[in-house]
């Protein structure tokens, strides 16, 4: 137990969620929860108030905006705080994205009773927060998590379906096409795409699509643009 409980900020467009979180926290002297907010810009104010809440957690879909656009702005506001998203989201397809926009720790809402303390005390401890699945997707060399071993890294890390996708990527086809070339879903097209962003090390969409045109352009055999 800590000595002074960390100040958390609950933000979700449904006072009922809210309220269920704040009867979890209670439960656990670790915690307090210092305010509640349920649209975007009241969880902006809340969290850069003085003094700020130690930490947040954020509903990654908020009736007025997204969540991931929050994080971003409250990160370039200077809130330094801890943020766990909470989403009904696939963490698969969303926890990357989360993380690269500034949270510590993802998770999913039906899991919330179960792991949300957990969670906390991970986030607080200085470490991500994810599931086995979701760290699969986010590890790298330097996580403590991964392999011992060093991967192949770049292209030859790829698998010969995601090849086969950084290909199409590189020929400008949609997920729509994409799945349908492959007969996959677009979720499934999604997975591949944030694990071939992983093992590229692309920071951005437009950085995986410039090096998907430099692969199409060396499979076909092409000189490289100028």
């Amino acid at each position: 137990m800590t000595a002074t409980p960390h100040s958390l900020l609950l933000v979700d467009d449904h006072a009922i969620v809210r309220q269920g979180l704040a009867a979890l926290l209670a439960n656990d002297p670790d915690w307090r929860v210092a305010a509640e907010a349920g649209t975007y810009e009241d969880a902006l104010a809340a969290a850069l108030s003085d003094p700020p809440p130690d930490g947040v957690l954020l509903d990654l879909s908020l009736r007025d905006r997204s969540g991931l656009d929050w994080i971003r702005e409250v990160r370039r506001a200077g809130y330094a705080g801890k943020i766990l998203v909470l989403s009904m989201h696939d963490e698969t397809l969303y926890a990357s994205k989360a993380i690269d926009a500034g949270a510590q720790g993802y998770v999913m809402k039906d899991q919330a009773e179960d792991t949300l303390l957990t969670a906390l005390r991970t986030v607080f401890d200085g470490r991500l927060h994810l599931s086995p699945a979701a760290a699969a997707l986010l590890a790298t060399p330097d996580d403590p998590a991964a392999p011992a071993e060093k991967p192949a890294t770049g292209i030859a890390s790829l698998t010969a379906r995601e090849r086969e996708i950084l290909y199409a990527i590189g020929g400008r086809l949609t997920t729509r096409e994409i799945a349908e070339k492959f007969g996959l879903s677009g979720r499934t097209v999604d997975v591949h795409r944030v694990n071939i962003r992983r093992k590229l090390e692309c920071s951005s969409f437009a950085e995986l699509l410039a090096k998907a045109m430099q692969f199409r352009q060396s499979e076909d055999g092409l000189p490289p643009a100028p």
